[in-house]
């Protein structure tokens, strides 16, 4: 869900706002008046019951706008669903607005509640109220964060269980170029210790590769050699002992990628579905799993960014400016949607492969001494000015049609004649 570029009206509706601070188990609600004056404070707890009265505190005081630390889950979905206006307000923001209502700057449930229903009185003009993308897009975030969770827990499980091989079995740790590839997996599996290893000889190994359907990148022979030159590992009877951290790992790194494999799949039958994917796919090397997380960050709800700067500045793409008197100094944007940012950078770094514009962008910025991930940013940037165009017209990225792109090529062209 989205906070949309919308304003609020100029008047709350019946001079009342609320301000719920969101918790796992329980919301303190407090609601103000227009003179500022509490009106209404109680707390409700994180269940069907208790947001139904909620809901219902909410109507018994006029209340038809609501203000909340967080843009998502069931508490949004049942203000929204009883048609209460949400407006989102960070907790960066409350924290700072805690000295606008009292002096000892305390983290209190309750006095959060009272701060937000407050400002959403007092800073109309500053505040959007959310609009929620199509359940599509929601599913799609979703499944996108969810796999890319995963994957972090993947990479922590495999540096453990590499970690665990180069006490236990050297050899196996670096037998194969990753340690969580799937004839890693059916190695360690197969030969997990170092007892197990030993039995191998270089026919038995290719026999072995032959038999799990190995593409042959490396032979057999090479990879034998490799193993006999690697520090032996623990045998005999600590071995048992060893084998049992490796197996446990093991079953977990494979249940993870599974996983993965698995959620990947149902995310690209997501992507085809969604109205927006051709726009995301069309990017140079965007792929699948790219073009959905920047389609399910972006969001589909259009008029949340109406210029392209506002997208930049969410994303963490422009930077931030800050001066007093003659001092000016530009700094990097820590406040930002990071899982935006993610997805942006992440799609910028790799374009530079495919794209030429991109590339020569990224070069440039590099020449001027900026480091990798301060390139990746500038380019970011650029490709997000793109991407804002294609989205709001609702067209896909035609390389023949970015001007920036076809001078690139037309200098590249006439050195060649």
């Amino acid at each position: 869900m989205k906070s949309a570029g919308s304003t609020l009206p100029e008047e709350p509706a019946g001079g009342v706002t609320a301000g719920i601070d969101w918790a796992c188990d329980d919301h303190a609600v407090s609601v103000v008046d227009a003179r500022g004056r509490e009106i209404r404070r109680c707390t409700v707890g994180h269940s069907a019951a208790g947001l139904r009265e909620l809901v219902s505190v909410l109507a018994r005081a006029g209340a038809g706008e609501a203000a909340i630390e967080r843009p998502d889950g069931p508490v949004i979905d049942a203000l929204l669903s009883a048609g209460i206006t949400v407006v989102v307000i960070s907790p960066n923001q409350v924290k700072n607005l805690r000295g606008r209502y009292g002096s000892a700057g305390n983290k209190d449930d309750r006095f959060d509640a009272f701060v937000l229903a407050g400002t959403l009185r007092t800073d109309r003009a500053r505040l959007a109220p959310l609009t929620p993308d199509s359940p599509a897009t929601v599913s799609l975030r979703r499944a996108c964060r969810a796999r890319k969770d995963l994957v972090r827990h993947r990479v922590a499980i495999a540096n453990q269980l590499r970690a665990h091989l180069h006490n236990a079995f050297p050899g196996a740790a670096g037998l194969f170029a990753d340690i969580d590839s799937p004839v890693s997996l059916a190695f360690l599996a197969r030969f997990g210790t170092q007892d197990r290893a030993d039995w191998l000889t270089p026919a038995r190994m290719g026999r072995w590769l032959a038999s799990i359907g190995y593409p042959g990148h490396t032979d057999a022979a090479v990879l034998h050699a490799r193993l006999a030159a690697a520090p032996r590992g623990i045998t005999g009877p600590d071995a048992a002992a060893q084998a049992g951290i490796t197996c446990a790992l093991h079953a977990v790194l494979v249940t993870l990628t599974t996983q993965i494999k698995a959620l990947s799949a149902q995310i690209s039958d997501q992507l085809t579905a969604h109205a927006d994917s051709h726009i995301f796919t069309s990017l140079p090397r965007s792929g699948t799993v790219r073009a959905a997380r920047l389609l399910a960050e972006i969001g589909d709800c259009r008029a949340r960014f109406p210029t392209p700067q506002s997208l930049a500045c969410l994303a963490g793409a422009a930077p931030s400016t800050r001066q007093s008197g003659k001092a000016r100094s530009v700094t990097f944007r820590y406040a930002c949607d990071k899982q935006l940012r993610d997805a942006v950078t992440d799609f910028a770094a790799d374009s530079r492969r495919a794209s030429p514009w991109a590339d020569d962008l990224y070069q440039r910025a590099r020449a001027r001494g900026h480091d990798h991930p301060h390139a990746v940013r500038i380019l970011a940037r650029a490709w997000l000015f793109v991407i804002w165009h294609c989205w709001q017209d609702e067209t896909a990225y035609d390389p023949a049609r970015h001007r920036a792109l076809q001078r690139i090529l037309e200098q590249d062209q006439q050195p060649a004649a």
